[in-house]
């Protein structure tokens, strides 16, 4: 009996140990992945701010932003997209990791690597947003009005109400930001404490 109890002793210790080496390497996963996103974010940022400079001050003096860097691929008739990215309130300072996909249809053949940049108006549109519960059915709409003083946001498409997006591809920025049958929702393995 105290041969058993030794050996069921050891064996529980040996899966509490390789319980926590894989706890702390999925841990490192996490930490190195959301700190590629938050690169990819600084890129992005960068790239939109060289081509649109007052997009800075738009970034700045929003309710919120997001950034997701996306790989689009388009084979005959169908294509698809996915990408990953940060959503962060300038108001309450408040970060989510968050990913993107889309299914279209549509004739072409390549691959595309592009960036989508947020600006988010209102809590409203926030909450929209970082909940999943926006669905793009459409291309955006270049010239968008801000909704609130008139003012149009340089460079950017109204993509949903209280929200608006920058495309920004290897070439430059898109006039038309194709975002029809887009997902976005929160990235839940990397927003747990």
């Amino acid at each position: 009996m105290k041969k058993w109890l030794t050996l069921l002793m050891t064996a529980l210790m040996v899966c509490l140990m390789t319980s926590t080496v894989f706890a702390a390497t999925s841990q490192e996963k996490i930490a190195k992945e959301r700190a590629q996103i938050e690169s990819l974010q600084e890129k992005a940022l960068q790239n939109l701010y060289a081509k649109v400079p007052s997009a800075e001050n738009v970034i700045k003096n929003c309710y919120a932003y997001a950034t997701l860097s996306n790989t689009g691929i388009k084979l005959g008739l169908l294509g698809d997209a996915h990408g990953r990215g940060l959503a962060v309130n300038n108001t309450t300072g408040e970060k989510i990791y968050m990913r993107m996909k889309e299914m279209g249809i549509g004739i072409g053949l390549g691959v595309k690597e592009y960036d989508l940049i947020f600006v988010i108006s209102t809590e409203r549109a926030w909450n929209s947003f970082i909940s999943g519960d926006i669905k793009f059915a459409s291309s955006a709409e270049a010239s968008a009005s801000d909704g609130q003083a008139g003012g149009a946001v340089e460079g950017a498409s109204l993509a949903a109400n209280g929200i608006w997006v920058y495309q920004m591809t290897k070439k430059g920025l898109a006039l038309d930001a194709s975002i029809k049958g887009t997902k976005i929702y929160p990235y839940k393995k990397l927003n747990q404490q």
